[in-house]
């Protein structure tokens, strides 16, 4: 049987986990100059009367540097994911021929890696916003337990401090690359 606190650490660590996902989730969907199916992953279309992820609609690939192709299993679709992508706010503009969606990704110029290197910055922040506020939110609960010794309550805050600062390496690592990526011409 776990004890309080591990159960603490445990749910803290789950919590952090998650507030790393969404910050790489984020990022990737951010654009840097090459081709990546990934950058559609956002992409949300609405057909059958719901909202589908665009990868549950068709297969996305990146045959070239700077093009995405994207061939829905369903041809009747085409339209719908055309332009869902067309409004995802992605900057992108496809083009649709025989049932096949091209998107050609224009390059960035030194403005525009900029802005989405700040777009980066701020993704980055709200990650290690929600790994901060896991570890806050934990520390509470470690201090509210009754019946424990002092001594395990100070370790256990110890070991949260290590985890919080690990997720937050992991981000700034994330977000070193990715800037990298972006400012890579």
């Amino acid at each position: 049987m776990t004890t309080p606190i591990e159960q603490i650490k445990k749910d803290a660590k789950v919590h952090m986990d998650k507030g790393l996902e969404a910050a790489k989730r984020e990022i990737a969907g951010i654009r840097s100059g090459k081709a990546s199916p990934n950058l559609l992953d956002t992409v949300k279309v609405e057909v059958y009367g719901q909202v589908m992820p665009l990868n549950q609609l068709a297969s996305i690939a990146a045959p070239e540097p700077r093009l995405i192709l994207v061939t829905p299993w369903d041809k009747a679709n085409a339209k719908a994911i055309e332009k869902a992508i067309r409004e995802a706010e992605l900057g992108l503009d496809p083009a649709q021929n025989a049932g096949v969606i091209r998107v050609p990704l224009p390059s960035l110029n030194e403005q525009r890696r900029k802005e989405l290197v700040k777009i980066v910055h701020k993704l980055a922040e709200e990650g290690r916003i929600a790994i901060r506020h896991a570890r806050t939110e934990s520390r509470d609960k470690l201090k509210k337990l009754s019946g424990v010794p002092e001594d395990d309550v100070k370790h256990a805050e110890k070991d949260l401090q290590k985890l919080h600062d690990e997720f937050i390496h992991k981000v700034d690592e994330l977000l070193k690359a990715k800037e990298a990526e972006l400012m890579e011409v």
